[in-house]
C-alpha cells in the first residue's frame, strides 16, 4: 500500500492525515527540515534474537527509485545486502544490492523485507508476493517467523578445482546458476576453514557454498551446516545466507532421503534456517527481528525519489 502523493500541506500517510515529522514504522514518506524523508528498516533474519543472523536494511519506497541512488545508498550502508521494496499493481516489486552489486536473487533480504512491511501495516493477511529479477516471491509472515517461497535447483556434480582440493578436505563438489557447492569431510571442518587460503575471485561463480553433514549430537542441532564466502560481489563470508538453500536443500534432501530439514550457518553471526524442499521450489523460513527505524535524508532521499529506475 503506497502513500498517495503529496499536496502543498506535505505527504499525506496511510490513514490519510499530513505528516511533518520522521518517518515511522508505518513506512510514511514525511518531510523534514531538508525536504522528503524514505523510511528504511534494519532487520536481522534468520536469527535468534537481535545481533545474530543476517543483517540487511530495507528500503520502503513509493516507487522504483533510480538504479544508481540504489546502488550508491546499499554502498554507504555496507551491508551484504540492502532491499529496496515499493507497491505495485499485483504485490511488491523487490531489488537486492551488496555494496558493489545488484544481485539476481537474496533470500535473508527477502525475508527482512516482509518484516518490514508487515511491521509497516502494508500486508493483507500476512503475506506477499514480490516481482524480483528470479520471478516471482512470495512470503507468508507469522509474527516474527517468515517463510519463503524460492525457485529449486538441483546441483550438478563436477570435478573438484584444483585450488580448493589442494587446500581443503573436499569430498565432492558442484555447480548451480550462481554458485559452487563444495562438500567438506565433516562439520568441524566447515567451522575451521580458512577462505583466505584460496583466491576465491578466481573461481566463475558469485560466490561458494561450503557444506557437510551435521554432527550427530553436536553444536549445531541440524541436518547441514554451511559457510558461504561471495568476495566477486563485496560480501568475504555472509553471515546467513537464504538463496543458499536453493540448491543446499534439494543436495542434502537427496543425500538424506527426507525433504524436511534443519540447517546452520557457522559464521560468526550464526543462523538458523528451516528448508522444505518440493518438486521445483524450495520453502526456507527463519526468525527476522527489527534492530531499528530510520530514515533516507536530504540529497540522498531527493536522489532516491528522483524519478523511475529504467
Amino acid at each position: 500500500m503506497s502513500t498517495a502523493p503529496s499536496g502543498p500541506g506535505g505527504p499525506t500517510g496511510a490513514g490519510g492525515e499530513r505528516s511533518t515529522g520522521p518517518a515511522g514504522a508505518g513506512g510514511e514518506r514525511s518531510t523534514g527540515p531538508t525536504g522528503a524523508l524514505v523510511p528504511i528498516v534494519w532487520v536481522d533474519a534468520f536469527s535468534d534474537g537481535p545481533f545474530t543472523g543476517n543483517p540487511a536494511a530495507v528500503c520502503l519506497l513509493e516507487r522504483p527509485a533510480p538504479e544508481e541512488a540504489m546502488q550508491s545508498l546499499a554502498f554507504e550502508i555496507g551491508l551484504s545486502e540492502t532491499a529496496f521494496v515499493w507497491p505495485q499493481e499485483e504485490g511488491f516489486g523487490l531489488r537486492w544490492f551488496t555494496p558493489v552489486t545488484e544481485v539476481d536473487l537474496c533470500g535473508h533480504a527477502t525475508v527482512a523485507a516482509a518484516h518490514a512491511l508487515a511491521g509497516a501495516g502494508r500486508l493483507d493477511a500476512g503475506r506477499a508476493r514480490f516481482s524480483t529479477r528470479s520471478g516471482w516471491i512470495e512470503a507468508a509472515v507469522d509474527g516474527d517467523q517468515i517463510e519463503i517461497d524460492l525457485p529449486g535447483e538441483v546441483p550438478r556434480p563436477v570435478d573438484v578445482p584444483a585450488a580448493l582440493a589442494a587446500r581443503w578436505p573436499v569430498l565432492n563438489a558442484a555447480t548451480t546458476r550462481f554458485d559452487l557447492l563444495v562438500e567438506l569431510e565433516s562439520e568441524k571442518a566447515v567451522r575451521d576453514l580458512d577462505p583466505t587460503a584460496v583466491d576465491l575471485t578466481s573461481l566463475p561463480h558469485r560466490g561458494v557454498a561450503v557444506t557437510a553433514r551435521a554432527d550427530a549430537g553436536g553444536e549445531a542441532p541440524a541436518d547441514y551446516v554451511l559457510r558461504f564466502f561471495a568476495p566477486c560481489v563485496g560480501v568475504p563470508e555472509d553471515p546467513v545466507t537464504g538463496s543458499a538453500q536453493c540448491y543446499l536443500g534439494p543436495y542434502w534432501a537427496a543425500a538424506l532421503h527426507r525433504a524436511q530439514l534443519c540447517a546452520v550457518q557457522l559464521s560468526a553471526r550464526r543462523g538458523v534456517l528451516r528448508v522444505q524442499v518440493g518438486d521445483a521450489r524450495v520453502a526456507v523460513a527463519g526468525r527476522a527481528v527489527t534492530v531499528l527505524h530510520g530514515a533516507v535524508t536530504g540529497e540522498a532521499a531527493r536522489a532516491l525519489t528522483a524519478g523511475r529506475s529504467r
